[in-house]
């Protein structure tokens, strides 16, 4: 079993207040003989509410150096396509989202490069505070 994300529990509480029931903590996705929770640190959450269903993949961004975040977040956004395309292939309903500390919002994805790499590569967001335990975005 993956480590879950240090801030993992602040956003699932997080969804409860927002009157989210978690279906799935994890949510497993198996695509043949793949899981890809298997190689990652993390593991994504499935909610629902209003009977929209949701993955959410929960980074934290915490390392010291800007530069060790920057590569952090792209290699987030890489790890991201595989799970969209898990979900479109077996629980299309489902939209996957990105969840980053809200801190790492600001100093990371503000970045132009990585604002290149979203319009190329869009991918949806959720922004969190940690503290408060609530969803900014």
């Amino acid at each position: 079993m993956s480590r879950k994300d240090l801030f993992h529990f602040a956003v699932r509480r997080a969804f409860e207040k927002d009157d989210r029931t978690i279906t799935r903590d994890p949510l497993q996705l198996k695509v043949g003989t793949l899981k890809l929770e298997a190689d990652l640190a993390e593991k994504p959450i499935a909610a629902q509410k209003d009977n929209r269903k949701i993955a959410v993949e929960v980074k934290s961004f915490i390392r010291t150096s800007k530069i060790t975040e920057f590569y952090h977040a792209i290699h987030a956004i890489g790890q991201y396509f595989p799970y969209k395309v898990a979900l479109q292939k077996l629980e299309p309903d489902r939209i996957l989202y990105l969840a980053i500390l809200e801190s790492a919002y600001e100093a990371l994805f503000g970045e132009i490069l990585i604002q290149y790499l979203l319009v190329e590569y869009p991918i949806k967001l959720i922004i969190y505070n940690p503290e408060t335990e609530e969803i900014k975005l």
